[in-house]
């Protein structure tokens, strides 16, 4: 009888080693490496599960021979979830929603079952924290109690997938996967060898079956993705979804998508009827204060496949002690470097200033049209010039002062004409190739050049 195997894995990245260590070379953390023992083969499998993805036997084929096939897309029922998953869900896609505890994930893939459902599929809802008490009461505050979703009480995998085999789902929720086990892996729920071997085997299952799989996962303190990071490679999209800060809305953010756009952004508003998709997202990030205000600007900045306004704040006052620099919503080492052009180019010192600079609504911008924005937001803080409100820039600010052209310019102009804006402050590059005709459009081209029109703005 073959016996099971001693492994060493990096609690951390998931990273296997033929022996202990005191520190992972992979993702550099100390006393993360834990001994595990590996499953003897011939342990007990699913009756559901194949040997491979192909079926019971694996054949070569030339790439030519493969004939290409239109993916089915299976609505949510949910817009803006269909636009994070980029289109909605492909058969045989194993997706992973991962969130805080109490920022809907729950709430947020019952409904989706119950759309699922009532468009005539069979669906499946696994929970495993929950129990089924619970989710009926969360079910009849939705209003989805009586659509006929199918539901299971189970933590072990195996036992798990023979019954979704015998009832023939085509959708699996997973609720969660740190409370599933496989009883081929000797360690508890939750552990990384459990977390990435249950995660192997639903990916095998969706794909010898073509099911559906959503599996829910949990975060770290930081909002990063608990578990081994091969948990996010065995997936095909992983989402994950944010509170903002009034706890007001919810964000939902694809990290990973091999079915359709990374960094697609979807915004919901939690309700006591659940999550409700918001269909304009830039007025939900746009409720300005009546009274204009000096350090505010509106930048639009791409989110996937479309614009999205946000307002951009900035502070900037005397420093009591040691100057400080602080951004949230954007990268703290480019406010910095920013800091560094206005000083060199423009001829502002703010060296013994502090400065904050935020994103209003807990979006974090990650792209470098913002650039121009949080300067003139700086800019207009020190100065005491008040932006007026019908007014966006946006643009990527060099090192030598000059204001660089960004991608989809077009658009954004035209996104933020629909709200309202009336004047746009852009590259001078992405002027010349604007065709729009509404509205007041000021190419810039270097520092200086904004300087001229901010100082046009004040009375």
């Amino acid at each position: 009888m073959a016996k099971s195997k001693l492994a060493f894995v990096c609690t951390e990245c998931g990273a296997d080693f033929v022996k202990w260590q005191g520190q992972c070379h992979l993702c550099g953390s100390w006393d993360s490496i834990k001994e595990f023992k590996t499953p003897a083969k011939g342990s007990r499998t699913s009756s559901a599960i194949k040997s491979g993805y192909a079926g019971s036997a694996s054949t070569i084929q030339p790439l030519s021979d493969i004939p290409l096939q239109q993916q089915q897309r299976f609505s949510t029922g949910i817009g803006e979830f269909d636009r994070v998953l980029g289109g909605g869900f492909v058969s045989g896609e194993v997706v992973l929603l991962a969130g805080s505890p109490g920022s809907g994930k729950s709430t947020a893939l019952l409904s989706v079952v119950a759309n699922y459902v009532q468009a005539g599929n069979a669906a499946l809802y696994v929970s495993g924290e929950e129990s089924l008490i619970q989710i009926a009461e969360r079910a009849t505050r939705l209003g989805v109690k009586d659509v006929g979703i199918r539901m299971l009480n189970e933590t072990c995998l195996e036992s798990i997938l023979d019954l979704s085999a015998q009832d023939k789902a085509s959708l699996i929720v997973i609720d969660s996967i740190q409370c599933i086990y496989s009883s081929e892996v000797d360690s508890a729920p939750g552990n990384v060898s459990q977390v990435r071997e249950c995660a192997a085997l639903l990916a095998q299952y969706a794909k010898t079956t073509q099911t559906i799989v959503i599996i829910i996962g949990h975060v770290t303190k930081d909002a990063t993705l608990a578990g081994p990071m091969t948990l996010s490679h065995i997936v095909d999209a992983t989402i994950m979804l944010y509170a903002s800060e009034d706890e007001r809305f919810r964000i939902m953010r694809a990290t990973k998508n091999r079915f359709g756009a990374v960094n697609e952004l979807g915004l919901f508003a939690m309700t006591e009827k659940g999550m409700l998709e918001v269909n304009n997202p830039s007025a939900m990030f746009l409720s300005r204060p009546e009274r204009p205000v000096s350090g505010s600007v509106i930048c639009p900045v791409w989110e996937g496949t479309r614009p999205l306004l946000v307002e951009i704040q900035s502070l900037v006052v005397e420093a009591a002690f040691n100057p400080r620099r602080l951004a949230v919503g954007i990268d703290p080492n480019r406010l910095a470097m920013l800091l560094a052009v206005l000083n060199r180019h423009a001829g502002i010192q703010i060296s013994d200033m502090d400065v904050f600079t935020n994103v209003v609504g807990g979006i974090k911008i990650a792209e470098t049209s913002a650039d121009l924005s949080v300067l003139i937001s700086i800019i207009s803080s020190l100065r005491d010039i008040i932006i007026p409100q019908d007014v966006v820039a946006f643009g990527e600010v060099g090192l030598s002062g000059e204001i660089r052209p960004i991608a989809n310019a077009e658009q954004r102009i035209k996104d933020a004409f629909k709200h309202g804006i009336k004047r746009a402050i852009i590259p001078q590059a992405n002027k010349a190739r604007t065709r729009i005709k509404e509205g007041e459009i000021f190419g810039v081209g270097h520092i200086s050049d904004v300087m001229e029109i901010i100082l046009g703005f004040k009375e």
